[in-house]
């Protein structure tokens, strides 16, 4: 049989055939439930198409597709018959379904179907996930849709995803908070590093799945993170045979990458693995002018950076999955990460007294940074009798160590610029981290009825950071340590909970309470001085969420949460960086943890070729972490974390996704808001209250037959701090891709900030100076890559509707 006809129709066109045969209004309607499934493992089979036909004259009646876990609900009239269908596996017709009168739901349990060997090989997926799918509860952003994030790393993912924003210097924040929690594939991870920055830039985006955004989670999660959750999933499949993905990529500055995805299912054992290796060399820079006061004397730095940061990284994650029984899966793997990079940095200093020059003092920083990064879990799923009743148990370690040595000369010259006489002064650095965790989880679900469920957990994390810190000056033939500027730092910290949650549908009805207990002992101590810090402190975590399913595919949700923000090592490592000799960023030890109770009413809407989501949310936070700067009187600056008395958070947002016409997609994101920030318990300077938005629109077209365009533009508007003023930022990504070797073939070119527009500007006010500075982590890139899929097509088209119907899909869900 030709390749075209061993098709199974087009999810597209199959999808708007059924939406022209939905019931019609006025006659009895039936929700039929089921689960489908692999005949052989048990494996659940997403984007299964079942359908129901007219007994009369079989035309369709209505229809669906399966989610992630295999399940379909489905509207139909009773007068039809069923055929469930999936591309490579024999269809099954149900030409007696046990309708019930007077009875308007039916559950036909687990459906099994069995692979058609003789089309395997020759089928070709012609559907597509879109980019971004909307849920009343979280968005979820399909990596591998992404034209300008291709080549890049999961810190470019983030910032081309709905309702985040990652800033100039990596930190990342959701809208417009950064008490943001980041998971990897839903459990935390020394992946993202302690401060999240460092870890993102050294993922691949190649090895990443997609990203959700939960904006208000429930109990089941951990209270960390007061503005949300960001869950990171990377890339793994169970599809039978070998199959997988390898990508080469070069760019500009010098950019090299290569990667592979691969896995094979065979029987009862499922085998994965993902390796990435990446060179990168990134340009930046900025400067600084800063005034400082004393009686009539005014004096002025000028401040200029320049830096070159070059790295090489190797990510290896393998794991298998075997099945002892479709009930009883056991998944264990391991990641691997080596990293060196070699940055180098040069700061010039123009010092000036009213307008005189004074001199130039010119710093260079030579660091050579090590890392080396191990993670091993294993979990078990045991599914009980009854849908949805499993129990999952999980336990994972991981070991960090990370050495950074850096190589400080500084050199003098007069005011005309010529060398002084003045000897170079001569510094060193090193910084030895090692980080290890071990947590420990327990989640058990079970429904009760239709629609009811509960949910009970246990969740444990041990980590202890130690950090040895040292710098020494050479004088007089030999290396001197600086007195302060020598200690070993230890991070203690022990985590419990216990959640439960319950959950219910009445008609179209739905809600869900839930409670997170959680206790934290936390412990520092500088090793040195015998600095102790010990705190314990425990807390009650609601989380409450009330839906309502109108007609028409529309649905609202009002939910609660009381969220956590504890201070991460590096808010409480008093010694922070020192490439700087006048501007230091340091840890506070006595820092507390910020709490926040958060409120939200969500609406999501659903037509034929388009969604669009709206909130409303509202944030109330004590003891809120800002960094603050303060001036001392022999120039320098100290920037470190404080607790401000309280913020209060105000926001809408709207989201959007359509499908224009059948070559052309757009989806954006709208986030306005207004905070509130007191901070009188340091004095009265460090207060502000701004009203600032920020936007983002992507565009994808097809061109023409196997290309694709995309170009994405991103605005945030300017924004008060307590201490002054941040300027606005806006940047344009472009991408563009073409399918070559008959679709197993993807060429394509990508460049990040076209314009070479995204950075920082900012103004800084104290009592007595004044800043203005203007910074950029990353100059202008542009990758090239090419992928290849092995027994895989692309997936192309995209115009079916995601996200489910009500609370069907993810967080929040009440049953």
């Amino acid at each position: 049989m030709k390749r075209k006809l061993l098709l199974i129709l087009s999810y597209l066109l199959w999808g708007g055939m059924v939406l022209k045969a939905q019931p019609q209004s006025g006659s009895p309607k039936v929700t039929v439930t089921g689960q489908v499934v692999d005949h052989s493992s048990g494996s659940p089979l997403e984007f299964a198409t079942i359908t129901f036909f007219s007994k009369r004259d079989s035309t369709i009646k209505g229809g669906g597709m399966t989610d992630i876990e295999g399940k379909f609900s489905v509207e139909t009239s009773p007068e039809t018959f069923a055929k469930v269908e999936f591309i490579a596996y024999r269809a099954l017709v149900f030409d007696n379904l046990p309708f019930e009168k007077d009875k308007n739901r039916l559950d036909l349990g687990l459906i099994k179907l069995a692979s058609d060997a003789t089309v395997l090989a020759e089928v070709e997926v012609t559907a597509e996930k879109s980019q971004m799918q909307l849920s009343l509860d979280k968005k979820v952003f399909n990596v591998g849709k992404d034209l300008a994030s291709r080549g890049g790393s999961a810190e470019d993912i983030l910032d081309n995803v709905p309702s985040v924003t990652v800033d100039i210097e990596g930190n990342v924040s959701l809208r417009g908070s950064a008490g943001v929690r980041i998971l990897i594939d839903g459990r935390p991870s020394t992946l993202v590093g302690a401060g999240n920055a460092n870890g993102l830039r050294a993922i691949p985006a190649n090895m990443i799945e997609k990203v959700e955004v939960i904006s208000n989670p429930s109990a089941r999660y951990e209270a960390e993170g007061t503005a949300g959750i960001i869950n990171i999933v990377l890339k793994k499949n169970q599809k039978r045979g070998l199959n997988g993905a390898f990508e080469v990529t070069l760019g500009v500055p010098e950019t090299y990458g290569a990667s592979v995805n691969l896995n094979y299912r065979k029987d009862k054992l499922n085998f994965f693995i993902n390796y990435g290796l990446r060179y990168q060399t990134n340009f930046g820079g900025g400067f600084i002018y800063q005034e400082s006061y004393s009686e009539d004397t005014t004096f002025i730095s000028d401040q200029r950076r320049a830096m070159e940061r070059r790295g090489l990284s190797n990510n290896i994650r393998f794991g298998a999955d075997y099945f002892f029984s479709p009930q009883s899966i056991l998944t264990t793997g391991m990641t691997y990460r080596v990293g060196d990079d070699n940055n180098n940095a040069e700061i010039e200093y123009f010092d000036f007294i009213n307008d005189l020059p004074l001199g130039l003092t010119l710093r260079t920083d030579d660091e050579i940074e090590d890392e080396i990064n191990f993670e091993y879990f294993v979990t078990h799923t045991q599914k009980f009798k009854g849908k949805g009743h499993e129990l999952v148990s999980d336990i994972r370690f991981s070991d960090k160590s990370e050495v950074e040595s850096s190589d400080f000369v500084e050199r003098f010259f007069d005011a005309e610029l010529n060398p002084s006489n003045e000897p170079d002064y001569l510094q060193r650095s090193n910084n030895d981290e090692g980080n290890q965790q071990l947590q420990i989880q327990i989640d058990y679900v079970k429904p009760f009825g239709k629609d009811s469920k509960f949910e009970v957990g246990y969740r444990s994390s041990f980590r202890e950071i130690r950090n040895d810190f040292l710098v020494t000056e050479f004088n007089n033939g030999e290396w001197i340590p600086l007195e302060g500027l020598n200690n070993d730092f230890i991070y203690d910290e022990k985590i419990h909970s216990l959640y439960g949650i319950y959950g219910n549908k009445i008609k179209k009805f739905s809600w869900q309470v839930g409670l997170r207990v959680e206790t934290t002992d936390l412990s520092t101590k500088l090793e040195q001085t015998n600095e102790i810090n010990d705190t314990i402190y425990a807390g009650l975590f609601p989380s409450i969420f009330l839906g309502y399913e109108f007609e028409d595919q529309n649905s609202v949700q009002i939910s609660y949460s009381r969220r956590l923000r504890r201070p991460r090592f590096w808010d409480l490592n008093p010694f922070f960086t020192f490439s700087d000799a006048r501007n230091f960023f340091s840890g506070n030890p006595a820092l507390g943890p910020e709490n926040t109770d958060s409120y939200e009413i969500s609406h999501i809407k659903y037509w034929d070729n388009a969604s669009l989501t709206s909130s409303i949310f509202y944030r109330h936070s004590t003891d809120v972490i800002q960094r603050i700067t303060t001036f001392k009187n022999d120039g320098t600056t100290i920037t470190q974390p404080e607790n401000l008395n309280t913020r209060d958070d105000f926001g809408l947002e709207f989201t959007f996704n359509v499908q224009a016409c059948k070559w052309w997609r757009i989806n954006g994101n709208f986030n306005f808001f207004r905070s509130i920030i007191n901070g009188k318990n340091l004095g009265q300077t460090f207060q502000a209250d701004t009203y600032t938005w920020f936007t983002r629109l992507t565009s994808r077209m097809t061109l023409f037959k196997d290309a694709d365009l995309q170009i994405r533009g991103n605005y945030r508007a300017p924004r008060e701090t307590p201490q002054g003023r941040n300027k606005a930022v806006y940047s344009v990504d472009l991408g563009l891709s073409k399918d070559i070797l008959k679709k197993k073939g993807t060429i394509t070119l990508s460049i990040r900030d076209v314009f070479n527009s995204r950075k920082r500007i900012f103004t800084t006010l104290g009592q007595n100076f004044f800043r203005d500075g203007e910074f950029q982590w990353r100059a202008r890139t542009a990758t090239l890559s090419f992928s290849y899929r092995l027994n895989q097509q692309k997936r192309r088209g995209g115009g079916r509707r995601q996200g489910g119907r009500g609370f069907q899909e993810g967080e929040g869900n009440a049953f």
